[in-house]
């Protein structure tokens, strides 16, 4: 035994040696086999003899070994007797060690402790607050009924504590009370109604944790504290900053109205048929009056606005949960950025952010579109992640970006990770059902998936390809037969068992090849698997209820099999089919019913996003993460209808009023006697003045409602700095020279609301980003002072303006502004700044299009006069107006369509200054519009140009057309092949170019007309005719080809018309902008086909 041992002791004699040779190899193999088989009994006997020892130092070595044992993981209970012994120690080191020892094991050792309870009462009188604190702590882990009450005596006394330290214990030690004795609810409730006064940064998360632990329903203890605790938030440690948002998120909607409200106004502005004039009239009367958001409520989402770029995961977390369920809509896109910041942590923070923007991005597409690049899934990526970030993207495709998703995910189906291959098939499949232009592209790319050699991603395919067809069964025999051949090939049951599925449901529709399926089927009936056999009785049953001459016997050789089948759920299917479809004198009434039964029709599946149902539970809870309510969940109130009054937040200062005055007397009477400088009288005395502000900031969230947003930003930065761990008079002049600063900048102010003026952007987000671009590179480092900070603020306004001009190649980049946060959805409308060579050359690296150089635009072939009514002279009052496409590149701007208006007076008047008004246009759309018209004599006609960047989509841009009187709502919807500019190529590059634009990029279709129609010039006059495209020159006369790039992205835009024998031919387009191939099919199909 002694040799598998360390040797502590000084007296071992002759065995010294052998036992330090041992201490040594343990030291170099802690994990070897005497680590695992050891006995520690002569060890902690010698660690008894050195805590019971005379010199401290024995015993201060015995204990940090002892600290060590627990902090490793092993058990050194049973040194507990040895080492409470040393619990009245004078040393302060070994005190300290002593009782983190006690605070582990006391509850294990219950009794032991209670031995030393009395040392413990004394220590809580100690000097030192560290040794006061650890003695309530190891008091408040000794779980014994019995000492109940001297808890809660310690728990009140040092809750009065001056050491803020120790008031901090106290509020722990508050919570494991409770839970020890439930009963003492409403003692503790006084001590945390005291503690919640308290000022003290130190103390103020851990109270609001008790007050969650112990009565999170009695708001009315927060109302006095709520803006005290919103100004301290910035200074609070990390883990109590969560803890007080949290609080503060359902204090919030419990105290404010909804800040939604107004935008529920703007939608539901219609009138009902049956409101009668009364009810109209109340509803317009409440619509009237205009949401103003409480200063209370304004206070908390500023105050909170800078903790979004905290290093701290969980406290950006907690603010953007915050800001989802209580800002205005319009504010909440702020903290889109800083989450996606957190995907740069580790998977276990990845998780749980995904989690949630997952459920955003179902509500809020916009908010998260311009990082779309973020969530392209990476190779290192775990699966749960990836999972994740498929869903998202999901949830983001829209008609604008699919055609880039749908590449990307092309790549993902090759993955070597098959659970993730998989769940992208599905995701292929989700976007197909919700993006209806591309629903024929995904289907066919995944019909091109089933002659994969993987069988996972075959059986994914068929599975997602079953749920397409339920939708539209009609319009896909040919898939139902190209997958019944594939029953020879795919050896995955659930494939097998969807593809019989699929045949049962639609065996009409395809009478020849069912039949066979289920003779194929029959053979092999015995060696399929049970879920196979399942669906093959159903095709049996289904197949003898509509073609019985030729399979009746084939089914009743089937349910034979099924008889005895060694799975009793066959067993039973077999009895249930037999008796319902084959009459006889047992068979009840259902037999009649039996083809209603079996034939009738299913719903189509529902493919909707698991996330759907999480949005009831509050983000960045362990209920959302797991989608059930969890023990200890508070859940949040719905807004109140009519808001609480406010004035319960007002802080009395009486007490400070009575303190102050005499104060003042003194120094009215006595002006000689100067204690303090002359600038400091000033500033007291200026501050005296605005006295009647309550402590918490209540005015200053009042002017920040009534300032612009660049004076938000200031607070908000000035507010992060501000402590309430200073004295009072320190805060004081802070807020005193704060204010005078402000009256110095006010000049400045005019131009301040011009740059406003001229951003697209909403307040709340232009304060941020003007924060962000303009703080310098050292405004990571906390020391800086206010007046610095904001002195620095107000000249750069200054020189602004001189700036643009000469802008510096470097840029300081803040803690959100990262490379991959580009933006690649559609693009916003911003002033385009001069941007270093590193990130040009990045941002070529992501153009998606594949022209190469020996491409290049040429004239168009044919320019149709077709013109479109802009605005009728009847809605115009006079004004007519027409537009077309002239199809010549736009001297606006190289992504712009160019479009010439007429304009036509036909009254007997002059129309004055016709322009263009207000513009509603889509997020990223651009409008470059015609010069002002001073006036159009009676009679007169006139044509103008303008520019439209359509973003490569078929969106309305909506404007007003006015003249001096007048405006009109009118709008131009541009043709798809509109969007497109002729190019010219070598057969050689169209083939390459189309080669390489194959799967998910290529559209195709059959065209049926009679031959005259398909000479070389019928064809090129009806595709010039329809889309802006330039002749490729063919070496084959049967094959036709047009290419043309699109006018914003510059993506190719291939169109092949290829005859076949008689009188049909193949229509084939390749782009990568999938929705315009898809569009353009459409619109060329008809015009093809016709004579």
């Amino acid at each position: 035994m002694s040799s598998n041992s360390f040797a502590y002791n000084e007296q071992s004699g002759g065995g010294e040696a052998t036992e330090l040779g041992q201490e040594a190899t343990s030291a170099i193999s802690p994990s070897g086999a005497f680590g695992l088989f050891s006995s520690d009994l002569k060890k902690n006997e010698d660690l008894k003899q050195m805590l019971e020892s005379n010199k401290d130092s024995a015993k201060l070595d015995a204990m940090k070994r002892i600290v060590g044992m627990i902090a490793k993981g092993k058990n050194a209970s049973e040194l507990f007797p040895a080492v409470v012994k040393n619990v009245a120690s004078k040393n302060i080191e070994i005190k300290k060690l002593v009782y983190v020892y006690l605070v582990r094991y006391a509850e294990e050792q219950q009794d032991l402790a209670l031995l030393s309870i009395s040392t413990f009462q004394r220590a809580l009188k100690d000097p030192n607050q560290l040794i006061r604190a650890s003695a309530l702590r190891v008091l408040s882990s000794i779980r014994v009924p019995i000492i109940v009450p001297i808890m809660m005596l310690a728990i009140k006394e040092a809750s009065a504590d001056l050491s803020p330290y120790v008031r901090k214990n106290a509020a722990h030690a508050i919570q494991k009370l409770y839970s020890l004795d439930p009963d003492q609810k409403e003692m503790l409730i006084e001590v945390i109604e005291k503690l919640l006064k308290d000022k003290s940064t130190l103390v103020a998360g851990s109270v609001v944790m008790a007050f969650e632990e112990v009565c999170p329903d009695r708001i009315d203890l927060i109302h006095k504290n709520y803006r005290k605790l919103c100004n301290l938030l910035v200074d609070v440690e990390e883990w109590g900053q969560v803890v007080i948002i949290h609080m503060l998120t359902r204090y919030a909607r419990t105290q404010f109205i909804s800040p939604w409200k107004e935008d529920d106004c703007l939608e539901d502005n219609g009138k009902n048929f049956y409101d009668s004039e009364e009810e109209q009239k109340e509803k317009t009367d409440k619509r009237k009056k205009p949401y103003a958001m409480d200063p209370d409520h304004r206070l908390l989402i500023r105050n909170t606005k800078p903790l979004l770029q905290s290093r701290n995961a969980a406290v950006v977390m907690a603010v953007a949960q915050l800001y989802w369920h209580i800002s205005p809509k319009s504010e909440t896109g702020i903290i889109s950025k800083s989450l996606v910041r957190l995907l740069r942590s580790n998977r276990e923070v990845q998780y749980i952010v995904l989690q949630n923007i997952a459920t955003m991005s179902i509500q809020r597409k916009g908010m998260f579109e311009p990082y779309l690049k973020s969530f392209y899934v990476r190779s290192t990526d775990p699966t749960m992640i990836k999972t994740l970030k498929l869903e998202i993207l999901t949830n983001l495709a829209n008609e604008a970006n699919i055609s880039t998703l749908l590449r990307e995910f092309q790549t993902y189906v090759k993955s070597q990770d098959k659970q993730f291959a998989a769940a992208t098939i599905q995701t292929i499949g989700r976007c197909a059902t919700n993006i209806s232009e591309v629903t024929d592209t995904c289907l066919n790319g995944l019909v091109c998936l089933l002659s994969n050699r993987d069988e996972i991603v075959v059986a994914e395919s068929v599975v997602v390809i079953k749920k397409l067809l339920q939708m539209q069964p009609v319009q896909h025999g040919e898939i139902i037969k190209h997958m019944a051949k594939l029953l020879d090939s795919i050896t995955v049951p659930v494939a097998r068992a969807n593809i019989l599925w699929l045949i049962g449901e639609n065996c009409e529709r395809v009478p020849k090849i069912a039949p066979d399926v289920l003779r194929k089927m029959a053979k092999s009936f015995t060696s399929e698997d049970d879920l196979v056999k399942l669906q093959i009785l159903n095709l049996g049953a289904k197949l003898y209820l509509t073609n019985s001459k030729q399979t009746k016997l084939l089914t009743q050789y089937i349910l034979n099999l099924g008889k005895y089948d060694q799975n009793y759920d066959i067993r039973d299917r077999t009895r249930f089919i037999r008796q319902l479809i084959v009459p006889n004198e047992k068979s009840g009434a259902l037999s009649k019913y039996a083809k209603k039964i079996f034939l009738a029709q299913k719903p189509a599946p529902l493919l909707e996003s698991p996330f759907k149902d999480r949005d009831h539970f509050q983000l960045g809870t362990l209920s959302h993460s797991l989608n059930i309510k969890a023990t200890g969940y508070l859940e949040l109130s719905n807004w109140p209808e009519v808001a609480p009054n406010p004035s319960v937040r007002n802080v009395e200062v009486l007490e400070l009023a009575k303190e102050w005055t005499p104060a003042g007397k003194a120094k009215k009477e006595n002006p000689a006697k100067k204690f303090y400088s002359e600038s400091e009288e000033e500033e007291d005395s200026s501050d005296s003045s605005s006295d009647s502000e309550s402590e918490s900031g209540s005015e200053s969230g009042e002017q920040g409602e009534k300032g612009d947003s660049n004076d938000d930003s200031n607070e908000d930065s000035s507010s992060e700095h501000e402590s309430d761990s200073g004295s009072e008079s320190e805060i004081e002049n802070k807020r005193a020279a704060k204010k005078n600063f402000k009256t110095k900048g006010k000049s400045d102010s005019e131009d301040e609301e011009k740059e406003n003026e001229k951003s697209t952007t909403s307040d709340s987000s232009n304060a941020e980003s003007s924060s962000i671009e303009e703080s310098s590179s050292d405004s990571e480092s906390e020391s800086e002072s206010e007046s610095e900070s904001e002195f620095r603020k107000v000249t750069k306004e200054k020189e602004k303006k001189p700036r643009q001009n000469r802008r510096p190649l470097t840029k300081d980049v803040s803690l959100l502004d990262l490379d991959d946060f580009n933006p690649v959805s559609t693009p916003v409308v911003l002033p385009t700044p001069a941007l270093p060579p590193r990130l040009i050359a990045d941002l070529e690296g992501l153009n998606l299009s594949t022209s190469s150089s020996v491409i290049s635009v040429s004239t168009p072939v044919f320019v149709p006069m077709k013109t479109h009514v802009l605005l009728h002279r009847m809605s115009g009052k006079g004004l007519a107006a027409h537009y077309f496409f002239p199809r010549h590149p736009c001297i606006f701007g190289d992504k712009m369509v160019s479009v010439q208006i007429t304009l036509n007076n036909s009254t007997d008047r002059k129309i004055e200054n016709i322009h263009i008004g207000e513009k509603k246009l889509p997020a990223g759309m651009q409008m470059h519009v015609f010069n002002p018209i001073e006036s159009l004599e009676p009679e007169g006609s006139i044509t103008v140009s303008m520019g439209i960047d359509f973003c490569d989509s078929t969106q309305t841009a909506n404007f007003q057309l006015c003249t001096k009187d007048d405006s009109f709502n009118v709008n131009i919807q541009p043709p798809v092949g509109e969007l497109l500019l002729p190019v010219a190529m070598s057969e050689k590059d169209f083939k390459k170019e189309q080669g390489m634009l194959t799967g998910m990029n290529e559209t195709s279709t059959i065209i049926i007309a009679a031959p005259q129609n398909f000479t070389p010039p019928v064809i090129l006059q009806k595709v010039a005719n329809v889309a802006n495209v330039g002749v490729v020159p063919s070496g084959q006369d049967n094959i036709h080809r047009f290419a043309a790039k699109t006018v914003h992205s510059g993506s190719l835009m291939l169109v092949t018309v290829e005859l076949k024998e008689g009188s049909t031919a193949q229509l084939i387009i390749n782009t990568e902008k999938t929705v315009i191939g898809s569009v353009l099919l459409r619109e060329l199909k008809p015009v093809l086909s016709q004579g």
